[in-house]
């Protein structure tokens, strides 16, 4: 009886450890964290109205999870390669959880969202206070007292999301490096491409889960359940609105502890494990090979120039789009994920089997990741002329006789129309004419008669409005039109593309880096080549940029005590010319760390790149030595042909 248990137990062992069982597991694992950090990307923006925050904190929240990420990746990528790897994984996950547990906990600290508006619900329902009234106090009036903004900034609780975000960078730390080094250690060098394809497919279907999920949460009111949404004068497409944000967090909570499950049932190694090298060798002597090895460093100078550039993109993109073509964040969250994350999900997959069908090597793939990169890059030029104007706002795009004018709030926001309504100047609540012109306020529009509640509420004798109507005006801003909507379609068309180019050339470039190190460095070498990306890319491309796209902002929203909030209204001209000018800069500078990898490449004998014809000149030529060398004494020069013999 105790045969066949014994035999079971034993067949479910083996079962258990193949490497393909670790592959799937992992594959779960790259898609839980891109779930979680796609989802955090496409929620900046409501973070950002939420807490009232410029452009700056913003990307420092963004850039805190590299930072928490950064504190242990250099000891887990050594150290860790020596212990269980899969139960270090395992662990990892379950602290991305907690991580994105604590982003949503402000929500259920703090009290409801109230966004600027000069219509409260009072007024909504039954006064006109805030329509164009001559000779009246201004009752609306902000005040000045600072403890009120302290009280209004929730005593700074978006530290909590930057401190949970930290969490989830420590605990995606051991993902990466101990997965691939694990894989590399255990899988045969011929199907490492294959398995890396599938990876970082996984790493582009959870970050399209993650959009799809964003752009969900983004459509539902932040505080539905607890409020009358009925009663709300804003849409998704305000800058004012704020989606449901918490809601994914606590989803991404859930799915990371799940699949830290997995892990906890997988062995610590696998048959293949005489592959495994110096496991007693001390760190400074890898650190010192690494640090001198000229293909690798450059490649880690490429890397950090290139993730720069990424990082940007995928970071700031949403809020790009949102000011650019005038949508909403749920539409600008799943167009990204439809027009890039797919193109790119293709793309790892077709570079991996291209990778393992043609056997490409590695200086093969070093030319072919370099050729399909420029291509790209000569493509990205074109989204520059796909633009779309400004908003037309009267007072700060355009003159209140609808001609465009400089990008100057404070003395262009009253005119001859308004100036007896004693209206707010700063105040953002913004409503369309049907002239086609958009107003700061409807009081700024001169509106003197209001229609309906809520987002149906229309104005009536504005007498800012010079139309062929009745001069009246809805909520909101007014849409770009037709021609902005097909320069969306262009811009998307030409991002699916680019997408693809770079991800199939993303696995060619990545076995580069995998095969321009020996096996037992493997761990450590991936480790570094993350922690210099975490923190000259992944860190510092949030926080200069953040800063720079406030530059370009033309109008910000007003604290209840005056003090200036999130970013309502952008210069579309100058956000354009940053936001893709320094991405370009950027790639350019690549061209130079490439060319030189391709030229010490060239003079470099990598392991796999002997051609098969070569390979057969060298068989033949051992043979014939074999057949010399019958004596039992073994000449050193016998021993590198044997040796090369092993490697072939």
């Amino acid at each position: 009886m105790e045969e066949p248990e014994k035999s079971v137990a034993t067949h479910g062992v083996r079962c258990i450890s193949k490497i393909k069982i670790f592959l799937l597991a992992l594959t779960c694992a790259y898609i839980s964290k891109g779930l979680s950090g796609a989802y955090m990307n496409s929620m900046l923006t409501q973070i950002e109205r939420r807490f009232s925050l410029p452009t700056s904190i913003v990307g420092v929240i963004s850039g805190s999870f590299e930072m928490g990420n950064l504190l242990l990746i250099i000891f887990v990528s050594y150290f860790g390669r020596k212990m269980h790897r899969p139960i270090i994984i395992g662990v990892g996950c379950a602290v991305m959880g907690l991580g994105c547990f604590l982003i949503s906990l402000p929500h259920f600290l703090m009290g409801r969202y109230e966004y600027e508006t000069t219509i409260s619900p009072a007024s909504n329902l039954s006064s006109n206070s805030f329509l164009c009234m001559e000779n009246r106090i201004q009752n609306l009036k902000p005040t000045q007292d600072k403890t009120e903004c302290v009280k209004e900034m929730k005593t700074l609780m978006w530290i909590c999301v930057l401190v949970g975000n930290v969490i989830r960078g420590i605990g995606e730390t051991p993902i990466m490096p101990l997965g691939i080094s694990y894989i590399e250690d255990f899988a045969q060098s011929e199907n490492s491409p294959l398995y890396i394809g599938i990876l970082e497919t996984g790493k582009v279907i959870g970050p399209l889960i993650g959009l799809l999920l964003g752009s969900l949460c983004s459509r539902i009111y932040v505080d539905s359940g607890s409020v009358n949404t009925d009663d709300l004068t804003i849409t998704p497409t305000d800058t004012r609105w704020v989606g449901a944000w918490w809601i994914g967090f606590l989803i991404c909570a859930g799915v990371n502890i799940l699949t830290s499950i997995m892990f906890f049932f997988l062995p610590k190694t696998l048959p293949k494990e005489e592959r495994e090298k110096n496991a007693d060798e001390n760190f400074l002597p890898f650190l010192k090979i690494l640090l001198c090895n000229p293909v690798y460093m450059l490649f880690i100078l490429l890397s950090v120039i290139q993730i720069n550039e990424f990082v940007i993109a995928f970071t700031f993109l949403p809020k790009y789009m949102e000011q650019h073509f005038g949508k909403s964040t749920a539409e600008v969250v799943f167009l990204i994920g439809l027009h890039n994350l797919i193109p790119v999900c293709i793309g790892y997959l077709v570079g991996g089997f291209i990778m393992k069908k043609f056997k490409i090597t590695v200086k093969k793939a070093a030319y072919l990741a370099f050729c399909l990169w420029l291509f790209q890059y000569f493509l990205f030029f074109c989204k520059f002329v796909m633009t779309c104007d400004n908003f037309a706002v009267a007072g700060i795009s355009t003159s209140y006789e609808g001609v465009q004018q400089p990008l100057d709030v404070e003395n262009m926001v009253l005119a001859d129309c308004n100036r007896r309504c004693s209206c707010l100047t700063k105040t953002w609540d913004p409503v369309c004419g049907d002239n086609g012109l958009a107003y700061m306020s409807a009081c700024l529009a001169g509106c003197e008669k209001s229609v309906g509640t809520g987002i149906k509420m229309v104005f009536h004798n504005c007498s800012c409005i010079h139309s062929s109507g009745n001069s009246s005006a809805v909520l909101g801003l007014c849409d770009k039109g037709r021609e902005c909507d097909s320069m969306l379609q262009y811009f998307l068309i030409m991002t699916a593309i680019n997408s693809f180019i770079f991800s199939l050339s993303a696995i060619p470039g990545y076995m580069v880096l995998l095969r321009c190190i020996k096996s037992e460095e493997k761990s450590l070498g991936v480790g570094l080549h993350i922690f210099c990306i975490r923190l000259f890319a992944g860190i510092l491309a949030p926080i200069y940029f953040g800063p720079l796209i406030d530059r370009t902002c033309v109008h910000w929203g007003t604290l209840k005590c005056g003090e200036p909030g999130a970013c309502r209204m952008y210069d579309i001209n100058s956000f354009r010319r940053i936001f893709l000018g320094i991405p370009a800069a950027l790639r350019g500078l690549c061209i130079l760390p490439a060319l030189f990898i391709l030229l010490l490449m060239r003079k470099l004998q990598l392991p796999g790149e002997i051609d098969s014809s070569e390979t057969e000149a060298v068989e033949m030529r051992l043979t014939e030595k074999e057949s010399e060398h019958v004596e039992v004494h073994r000449s050193p020069d016998l021993d590198n042909e044997e040796e090369l013999k092993r490697m072939l």
